[in-house]
């Protein structure tokens, strides 16, 4: 099947959820940006209000800046805690493909093992 010229196959379609996937991503930090200032402008003390009314170009980028900090502290833990490990530890051995790879290693080991041990003529 063909849709604009372009073969419609699971390869295809695989392809193009990864490049979803990865816009998505960087999609996300428009997003963070973007929840930063709702953030600000949801603030409704009357004096906070004013302030930030007329220091807006300090304050908003202060905070960016502020979120883009904590959220590099919070990666840093993430990974300095071994979370992230963790994690592609888990999602591997739930990948059929990831195991099947691992089954033959394991496969190759054994192999070679059994080859070294035998007794040679």
């Amino acid at each position: 099947m063909k849709l604009f010229g372009i073969r419609m196959n699971k390869k295809t379609l695989v392809r193009w959820k990864i490049y979803l996937d990865r816009a998505r991503m960087y999609l996300q930090y428009i997003n963070f940006g973007m929840i930063a200032f709702v953030f600000l402008d949801e603030i409704n003390d009357v004096r906070v209000r004013e302030m930030l009314d007329e220091n807006r170009l300090l304050f908003y980028p202060l905070v960016m800046i502020l979120f883009m900090f904590i959220s590099l502290i919070l990666g840093y833990l993430d990974t300095r805690l071994g979370l992230r490990k963790e994690e592609m530890r888990n999602n591997a051995t739930e990948n059929p493909i990831m195991m099947e790879v691992l089954a033959h290693v394991e496969e190759i080991k054994k192999l070679q093992l059994e080859s070294q041990n035998s007794p040679k003529d």
